[in-house]
């Protein structure tokens, strides 16, 4: 491997069998353990807050869904029962089955912790109500289960809508994306696998009508086969990229966001009927990596990418995506520069490590070790439940 080193080339058979090693549970050059553990001591308060130092040790909802989820994978149940009593007890006022919790909690103008935006974030809540299913289900555990069906009862009756013309979707919060004329999406919201538990658990639930129209809402709202962060659909006009606002001044981009879309279609059952839609909806970013060394950080809203290389994470949360595609040598390289950046010391990923790069490293690494799968349902497979 070329850890530290810049100029080595690497020969595609070289990486072909890297990235072959990984994906069969060859775990030398990637450990997702140790990667869960290290994330843990440096993000995790020792009562379950998920900090993120970059914007002023914020917490989001997101950040709260994530770590719920892996520390279910990596079969944590301390780290996960701190991360839940915080979560329910600081976002939840008190109790998940009557409030959507709030996506922003930290340091406030008025010098006091708490919450910063009581607004929920509809893809943080799509996670929560799935962790705590799969909880229920792999820990035998009946009230994670009980607590995760009625905040999706929540979700349902607050963050889902039907789109005229179009039809049901997840909308990023109840509160701020609905308009006279206009409804502001985020493609990233919403990873089928999640919709699919859902809707086994709840058939009576909107999850698989919201389900089997993603693919559609991906057809029409990629940019020449690249994903976009927010994208409008306006009467009479269709849908735009946008800005979280509706507005689409400064220019709209696919880029920090949009790069989960590739991330969800990539992690899909290999049967799901969503997944061939989707690849073959995302190809522009499969294209590009044909030819470039890393990922674009920005895409433009005409599905031009920019010049600047997307950060590490962007590389660990293509895996499954290239993996997908059959790109073996587009994904060996990206795992080799995902690597190239690892920090021995922290074992963190960058040489300043960032809280979504290690989410992203977590999401991708896991899913290529099979640490976890996704089955036909949605279900989550773990490794140490077999």
């Amino acid at each position: 491997m070329y850890l530290g080193i810049t100029k080595r080339i690497l020969s595609i058979g070289a990486l072909l069998c890297l990235v072959a090693g990984a994906a069969t549970g060859v775990e030398a050059q990637t450990d997702h353990a140790r990667l869960w553990n290290a994330y843990a001591a440096r993000f995790i308060s020792g009562d379950g807050r998920v900090i993120d130092p970059l914007t002023g040790d914020r917490t989001t909802s997101e950040g709260q869904s994530y770590a719920l989820f892996f520390a279910l994978v990596n079969n944590d149940r301390d780290h996960f029962d701190k991360v839940l009593s915080w979560t329910v007890a600081n976002l939840g006022q008190g109790d998940l089955a009557r409030h959507l919790p709030a996506w922003s909690w930290g340091h406030g103008k008025d010098g006091a912790w708490g919450v910063l935006d009581a607004n929920s974030a509809s893809d943080s809540d799509l996670w929560i109500a799935y962790d705590l299913i799969e909880a229920g289900h792999l820990w035998k555990e009946p009230r994670y289960a009980v607590m995760g069906r009625r905040l999706a009862g929540l979700i349902a009756r607050r963050e889902v809508v039907n789109l005229p013309g179009f039809g049901p979707v997840l909308i990023p919060g109840p509160v701020g994306f609905k308009f006279q004329k206009m409804y502001v999406l985020n493609p990233s919201y919403t990873p089928v696998f999640v919709l699919n538990r859902l809707a086994s658990v709840d058939p009576a639930g909107p999850w698989a009508d919201v389900a089997a129209m993603y693919p559609a809402l991906i057809q029409r709202t990629a940019r020449n086969g690249f994903a976009m962060d927010w994208v409008c659909d306006t009467t009479g006009e269709g849908f735009s990229p946008c800005l979280a606002n509706g507005k689409k001044t400064p220019t709209p981009v696919g880029s920090y966001d949009a790069i989960r879309v590739y991330l969800w279609a990539g992690m899909l059952a290999e049967n799901s009927p969503a997944k061939s839609r989707l690849l073959s909806a995302l190809l522009g970013m499969n294209n590009y990596m044909l030819q470039h060394p890393a990922p674009p950080e920005k895409v433009g809203p005409d599905g031009v990418p920019q010049n600047t290389p997307g950060p590490v994470g962007f590389s660990a949360a293509l895996l499954p995506y290239l993996k997908s595609n059959l790109d073996e040598p587009a994904a060996a390289q990206q795992l080799v520069r995902l690597q190239s950046q690892l920090d021995e010391k922290s074992n963190l990923y960058g040489t300043s490590p960032t809280y979504y790069d290690q989410n992203l490293a977590l999401f991708g690494t896991g899913w290529l070790e099979k640490r976890f799968q996704f089955g036909s349902s949605g279900e989550l497979l773990v490794r140490w439940s077999r």
